[in-house]
């Protein structure tokens, strides 16, 4: 409806917006540039802009690319799949997350969006990115660490979860949906969970998958530590996990296997297929070290990805703003960070970190991308509890990038949860599972 002012009713209204009476109201968010996705039927892609800061205290805005699939009056509404990293983008996921959900598609109107940040809009950072290509784990040396945070500038704090939530609020809004149901995969369960918090309203089931708690800090570590050890005990015995604790305090080379093994758990979580695990840890134990050697070699270059693929600047920049760390959070002072680092692993005591060492707890990428990492403020703890939003939880437990303990800790604050644990299983269960006991689970959960 257009609304036309007399001339009475113009000089009224000019009158009270130059006493600063009328403030225009902010645009409602709108998809723009609506195309066909290009390789994929049956969707349509647009851009959402939002404010570069949600506060409106700097000013500048984002492209967030979004794929939406064309059937808008599906009865059950949207059902917004959120990727991981954080870094990596959606929409050039739509296939496989279609072919994972094609139980529930006539149901839902599939929704994938870039998170800002990523795709096409990337943060680049080559030094750090060339290091650390799409891993967590790999240790970077400070120098690239500092040389990401320079080139970033201030701009670097619109980057945290905190921003990815407020921009998901607006893609709602632009889609028409009142009320939608989220899946999360991976970082994107911890988004999704930070969604719920600030918007419990707006849920009608929460999907969340290969799960990250939604309060996280250091003390996830020693848990991660240790499900590897219970992970290769179930994939190849006991004496799987002592080989690896006796190779780790001969060789003191932790922080590597930790980022290796996790590689290895997503894409062959019988540990025997992609590289025969046990004989490799072994012979590494007896002395002979070339299994190991290519083992470390390989995951390395597996792990080589561009910004374009999983940006290293917008992992940085999300994580070390969301985590909680031994010398606090991102805000703190980098002058005293390592020591307080140091005095945190002075505190644990072998078991809470075997079959690796202290240093693996605090050389590992999650600490060194952050330790060298310029003061930054730092995204907001949450409540302790997530709202009684109806949620399933899925897990593999081979899962060593979010181990299975990850998952039992989030349930336990989740009134209205489900754990379903997928067995033999590693991470991303709907997309990279043999089994089809999670997506199955995941069909029943959306569709009852």
């Amino acid at each position: 409806m257009t609304v036309r002012l007399g001339s009475f009713g113009l000089l009224c209204a000019l009158a009270l917006l130059a006493a600063g009476s009328v403030h225009a109201a902010p645009a409602a968010p709108r998809l723009e540039d609506p195309h066909p996705c290009p390789g994929v039927s049956g969707f349509t892609c647009s851009t959402l802009t939002v404010p570069l800061d949600h506060t409106g205290r700097r000013t500048g805005s984002l492209d967030l690319a979004v794929a939406a699939a064309d059937n808008t009056g599906a009865r059950r509404g949207v059902l917004l799949v959120i990727t991981g990293g954080p870094g990596q983008p959606g929409v050039g996921a739509i296939a496989r997350v279609a072919k994972a959900l094609e139980g529930v598609l006539p149901d839902y109107r599939l929704v994938l969006y870039d998170q800002r940040g990523t795709g096409a809009g990337a943060l680049r950072c080559p030094a750090l990115q060339g290091v650390m290509g799409s891993s967590d784990l790999t240790p970077p040396p400070a120098a690239a660490v500092r040389a990401c945070a320079r080139t970033l500038g201030a701009n670097r704090a619109f980057f945290g979860t905190d921003d990815v939530v407020a921009d998901m609020d607006l893609l709602r809004q632009a889609l028409g949906a009142g009320m939608w149901t989220l899946d999360g995969i991976s970082y994107g369960t911890f988004v999704g969970e930070r969604y719920a918090i600030a918007h419990p309203a707006t849920i009608k089931r929460l999907v969340l998958d290969s799960v990250v708690p939604h309060n996280v800090g250091f003390e996830l570590l020693p848990i991660e530590l240790r499900a590897v050890g219970r992970v290769l005990r179930a994939a190849c015995g006991a004496r799987c996990s002592a080989d690896l604790a006796a190779v780790v305090r001969r060789r003191h080379n932790g922080p590597q296997l930790l980022d290796a093994l996790t590689l290895i758990s997503i894409v062959d979580p019988t540990f025997r297929n992609s590289f025969d695990v046990p004989n490799v840890l072994r012979r590494a134990r007896l002395g002979d070290l070339s299994g190991l050697r290519l083992l470390l070699r390989t995951t390395s270059v597996w792990q080589a990805a561009p910004a374009e693929a999983l940006s290293q600047g917008l992992h940085a920049s999300a994580l070390c703003a969301d985590w909680r760390f031994p010398w606090g959070d991102s805000g703190t002072a980098v002058s005293g960070r390592t020591t307080r680092l140091a005095r945190a692993a002075a505190r644990l005591r072998s078991r809470d970190v075997w079959p690796f060492d202290r240093a693996t707890a605090t050389r590992n990428g999650l600490e060194q991308q952050c330790l060298p990492w310029t003061a930054t403020p730092p995204t907001p703890l949450a409540a302790r509890r997530l709202p009684p939003v109806p949620t399933l939880l899925v897990n593999g437990d081979h899962d060593l990038s979010t181990p299975l303990e990850w998952a039992r800790r989030e349930a336990a604050v989740i009134p209205s949860s489900r754990l379903v644990v997928v067995r033999g299983a590693g991470h991303s269960v709907q997309v990279r599972a043999v089994s089809d006991a999670g997506r199955n689970a995941v069909a029943a959960f959306l569709t009852n």
